[in-house]
């Protein structure tokens, strides 16, 4: 079994300039069976209610809802936007919420997402890309972990802590340690002037 590391490759306040380079790194790599997933964590019954409105495709979900309790809508499993009530006070003791769209076709859906999740921390993570080799840099070409996420107003996976920024990481087969994962990255990112910007994420 083997995992991803990631590298921030690129940091700015422009969410526009960030999924640009993100989209750089993806059509570098995309193949016609690459997806895209998108998370974004919620803290309100308003911004629930209002990307509710603005995602209908969306399915929301949270953490602190019960299994089993035949109560709808069954929080603790997926549900879509439209199956959420009008009245959303009845579920305010399952804040937050997390609202996601997972493998949908490149390009689908990730400027809409970017613009209505607004100032909460959220993911757009590309997967099944396809990295070439770089013989002249002792480099292999890479499918299985080929990934890019880009970070919105955070800069962890795990959607925490809110950041005034926005990062771009990309994602390499995590392998000895050696310093071949980070010349890899540090390859990619190069292709559009960007280079390894700090420590790694793993999964």
């Amino acid at each position: 079994m083997s995992n991803s590391i990631a590298y921030p490759v690129f940091r700015t306040p422009d969410p526009d300039a960030a999924l640009s380079v993100a989209r750089q790194l993806v059509e570098f790599g995309v193949r016609p069976y690459s997806e895209v997933s998108v998370e974004a964590e919620v803290p309100t019954l308003a911004e629930v209610g209002r990307l509710r409105d603005a995602l209908p495709e969306a399915w929301f979900r949270s953490d602190t809802a019960p299994f089993g309790t035949g109560v709808e809508p069954d929080l603790a499993r997926s549900v879509r936007a439209g199956e959420l009530p009008d009245d959303l006070a009845g579920v305010a003791e399952h804040l937050p919420f997390s609202v996601s769209m997972l493998d949908q076709p490149v390009g689908s859906v990730e400027a809409h997402f970017a613009a209505a999740v607004g100032p909460h921390p959220a993911e757009i993570h590309w997967s099944a890309l396809e990295w070439p080799p770089a013989p002249e840099r002792d480099l292999r070409g890479e499918y299985k972990h080929a990934e890019v996420t880009l970070l919105l107003n955070c800069d962890s996976r795990e959607l925490g802590e809110r950041a005034a920024t926005h990062l771009v990481l990309v994602h390499v087969r995590r392998r000895n340690r050696d310093g071949y994962e980070e010349r890899y990255a540090q390859w990619l990112a190069e292709q559009f002037g960007q280079q390894v910007i700090g420590p790694p994420q793993e999964d």
